[in-house]
């Protein structure tokens, strides 16, 4: 295989040439050949122009899945701009950080987003375009003008896409990632397990979250297959999407593979056209793994990634059986190690430090290059790429075949239905609230979601704050997700040096009951 860097800009030459008539990628809004998504893709460039996005812009989209969102993607790559996905669930406030905080110039979203990124007083020098096609309409007009262009010719080592991954400071981090980056894991997935044409991959996932594009977007067309970009995460929703467009391969949260086993609305023909069933995100109970196994004859398989990686890191090789607490051994183009504290490698069995590096033999070796690093957060990026390697933080133990088992995705993270949920973003909306002297944020383990999120707040003495009331704040500035499903009042045990400890707050609160 080459290790000469990848360009996501020319990601459908290929199959242009090879299949331009072949069905490219299925939405709500209907079906697109490659031909036809090579023109999408070109007006969508050529609006972007327009409302001055170029090399090096950094441009921010926050729209659902559909094909504006696929187009648009293309057409960043194709610019040299710098992509940055915005959660549609997140809070304004949260928005409105990780906007300022990139740097955006562009931003592009529904009314709705528009709406509420148009209220924060800090990005009055933003530019907002509504992405709407009614006609005369103002993106209507950009996507049918004449005028195009020069043709960027993108650095596929540079800066093309910024991430945000929940922090532990409070505030999340924005992974920077190169088009190289993104382009390698698609192509290193599908020459592994030998997909080609035939390969119809559908993904529920948003994809404003980059990995998602990296696994969609960029990976099927280095296959020459169809996307199927799926706008329901309900089961039933989930159940009419396969059932209808009979894809081949579908990733789902474990929550969804709950859902989808649980519901009696859901019948196993609606998945016979999966050959390939994915799950990762958080942690899939064995009882979910057997309810689905069970009914839908059918095993999910667990795989580990992260959005520094970017995207995924270990997956089960073709052919291998499925076993609920692995998550498969490193892609061809990876190695994957287990380090103490000091960075020493430990024995096999033994947990510690999931560390990821290029591989150094076969046919990717070197060809994996480490994130570019964190936007604007230099120790961050020292602390994370130390000695040539990602250090993930999360922790987890390699057996004698080389497969990996997470024991836990960094020790305070809480993994709900999918989500990632950061306890320090959620105790920064809390503590700021008058009367709040501190609080503590945990997971509550689940069948169904994984974990819950609960607080546990301490107030200023002879102050009295209602839960609603917090409730009310935290709704307000935090994506739903992350919002407590319960609030629970008591002094927050702290060591010598005055700081809340995590594990005795944990200990200390027995059975709690949620709605």
């Amino acid at each position: 295989m080459t290790t000469e860097p990848l360009l996501a800009a020319t990601v459908l030459d290929r199959p242009l040439r090879e299949r331009p008539d072949a069905e490219a990628v299925v939405a709500r809004r209907g079906r697109l050949t490659y031909r036809q998504l090579d023109g999408w893709a070109g007006r969508c460039r050529q609006a972007l122009q327009a409302v001055g996005v170029g090399p090096g812009v950094h441009l921010a989209v926050s729209l659902p899945n559909d094909l504006p969102i696929v187009g648009l993607f293309h057409a960043a790559m194709r610019l040299g701009a710098v992509w940055v996905g915005i959660n549609r669930q997140l809070a304004p406030p949260e928005k409105a950080y990780i906007l300022g905080d990139a740097e955006v110039s562009v931003f592009l979203g529904d009314a709705d987003m528009v709406a509420q990124v148009a209220s924060a007083p800090d990005l009055a020098a933003l530019r907002s375009v509504t992405v709407d096609d009614t006609a005369g309409s103002e993106w209507s007009d950009l996507l049918a003008a004449d005028e195009d262009g020069p043709t960027a010719s993108p650095d596929p080592l540079a800066p093309a896409a910024i991430a945000y991954t929940s922090g532990t400071s409070g505030h999340p981090k924005g992974a920077v990632h190169s088009q190289h980056n993104l382009m390698l894991p698609g192509a290193v997935v599908v020459a592994d397990r030998g997909y080609g044409p035939s390969l119809r991959k559908a993904d529920c996932f948003p994809l404003t979250i980059l990995n998602l594009q990296v696994l969609s977007t960029l990976l099927v067309p280095q296959a020459g297959g169809a996307a199927v970009v799926m706008d329901r995460v309900d089961p039933v929703g989930i159940a009419e999407w396969l059932r209808t467009e009979r894809p081949t391969l579908w990733n789902g949260a474990p929550a969804m593979l709950y859902g989808l086993a649980a519901s009696d609305d859901v019948v196993a023909d609606d998945l016979a056209s999966l050959e390939e069933i994915w799950t990762g995100g958080s942690h899939c109970p064995a009882v979910t793994h057997e309810r689905f196994t069970a009914k839908f004859g059918k095993a999910a398989r667990t795989s580990y990634g992260l959005t520094e990686a970017p995207t995924l890191v270990s997956m089960l090789p073709n052919g291998a059986p499925v076993e609920v607490d692995q998550s498969g051994v490193a892609l061809p183009s990876l190695e994957v190690g287990i380090v103490d504290e000091d960075d020493r490698p430990v024995p096999p069995g033994t947990v510690g430090e999931i560390v990821v590096g290029p591989a150094t033999e076969g046919p990717w070796a070197g060809a994996y290059r480490l994130m570019l690093g964190y936007w604007h957060r230099p120790e961050a990026t020292e602390a994370a790429l130390r000695g040539g390697r990602l250090h993930t933080g999360d922790l987890g133990s390699l057996d004698g075949r080389g497969y990996l088992h997470v024991e836990d995705r960094q020790s305070s993270l809480i993994l709900r239905g999918g989500a990632n949920v950061y306890p320090a973003e959620v105790e920064r909306v809390i503590d700021e609230m008058p009367g709040v002297a501190a609080s503590c944020v945990l997971g509550l383990a689940d069948e169904r979601l994984g974990e819950r999120v609960v607080a546990v707040v301490e107030l200023d003495p002879g102050v009295e704050v209602a839960a609603t009331t917090i409730d009310e704040h935290c709704r307000a500035n935090l994506a739903r997700y992350k919002v407590p499903e319960r609030f629970i009042f008591e002094v927050l045990p702290r060591n010598s040096m005055g700081k809340v400890v995590r594990p005795d707050v944990a200990k200390s609160l027995g059975p709690v009951e949620l709605a």
